[in-house]
């Protein structure tokens, strides 16, 4: 197996049924998208496998009897990149993700998607945990402004990202960025 092989990106949660969600804001929307796109058209360059998974509830939007639960329109998934469907937070344990990937010999995820401090976030820990090498792609990720609980105050999108680059930076991953990998 090439080093290349040994490298998977996941596109967490990139799916139709966030923009039915009343925090749907499509304020970052667009650079997002871009820069998703991007990162998995570096991934294929490099021969990484492009691992797509949906977040699955049993009602609402993010529910597979609702129709949302797919792939939002901008993905660039190719036949034959695998889909993996989740219950919990992060994308490795319960999906079956985890074991496939100790079955291709991967030990380094490169992580993107949408929510940047959720599910994105919570397979950042958890990856790490498991032993994998995690690089987590700031840009490459999708959140939305959040009303803290006790303040009341809204918090920013970014404020948020540079909450997750903080906590993870070091301990659960390398904070990276879209650029990184496009220059080879």
């Amino acid at each position: 197996m090439t080093e290349a092989c040994k490298t998977a990106l996941l596109v967490i949660d990139v799916q139709d049924s966030f923009k039915q969600r009343d925090y749907w804001d499509l304020a970052e929307f667009t650079p997002y998208a871009e820069k998703q796109n991007q990162l998995i058209a570096a991934a294929r360059g490099q021969g990484w496998p492009v691992v797509f998974i949906l977040h699955n509830e049993d009602s609402g939007p993010f529910s597979p009897a609702s129709g949302f639960v797919r792939l939002m329109d901008f993905v660039d998934q190719q036949p034959g990149d695998p889909l993996f469907n989740k219950h919990v937070h992060n994308a490795l344990l319960e999906s079956g993700l985890h074991e496939w990937l100790q079955q291709q010999g991967i030990g380094k995820l490169v992580i993107s998607g949408i929510r940047t401090e959720q599910c994105c976030e919570t397979t950042t820990r958890v990856g790490s945990d498991l032993g994998y090498e995690v690089e987590f792609v700031l840009d490459a990720t999708l959140t939305f402004p959040m009303q803290h609980p006790l303040s009341g105050d809204i918090v920013s999108a970014a404020e948020i990202r540079s909450r997750t680059a903080l906590v993870l930076n070091k301990r659960f991953a390398t904070i990276r960025f879209t650029e990184e990998y496009l220059q080879g």
